[in-house]
């Protein structure tokens, strides 16, 4: 009886490793930076890179969508964390209403390839899959 307890024992611990064991899916995606806009801008004039922002609201059911499901593809965050400086605002708070009258944003999701001198080179519009994100960026990775 004694050592089918620790037997019991074993088991559940090895059963529980599994179960805290680190997800790798976590870590695929677009990695998004927590830098203002303007930081965005310096980083990608001494990375000379463009800036992929994602202009969002809270409120927006596809933006939403695209959290889960788009920015998290592990090939989508190979192509951007590799070729873009990745931000994301809320289009509503902080620097957000500044951003979305300077760049016309009227609708969410709304995404755009920002060069370092803050020129919109593409505006993708509404919510995409992770292959149609691709695709409208592949002019621009190397």
């Amino acid at each position: 009886m004694k050592y089918l307890s620790i037997i019991t024992i074993v088991i559940a611990m090895i059963g529980s490793s599994f179960v805290w064991a680190p997800n790798n899916n976590e870590e695929a995606g677009i990695h998004f930076e927590s830098l203002s806009f303007d930081e965005a801008i310096k980083k990608a004039k001494k990375e000379k890179k463009l800036i992929f922002l994602d202009a969002y609201a809270v409120w927006c059911g596809p933006c939403k969508m695209m959290d889960k499901t788009t920015f998290k593809s592990e090939e989508v965050g190979k192509v951007f964390n590799k070729n873009f400086i990745n931000i994301k605002i809320d289009m509503e708070k902080g620097e957000g209403p500044e951003i979305a009258k300077k760049y016309q944003v009227r609708a969410y999701p709304t995404m755009m390839l920002i060069n370092a001198d803050g020129k919109v080179e593409k505006r993708i519009l509404g919510a995409v899959r992770d292959n149609q994100l691709l695709s409208e960026v592949k002019d621009f990775v190397k």
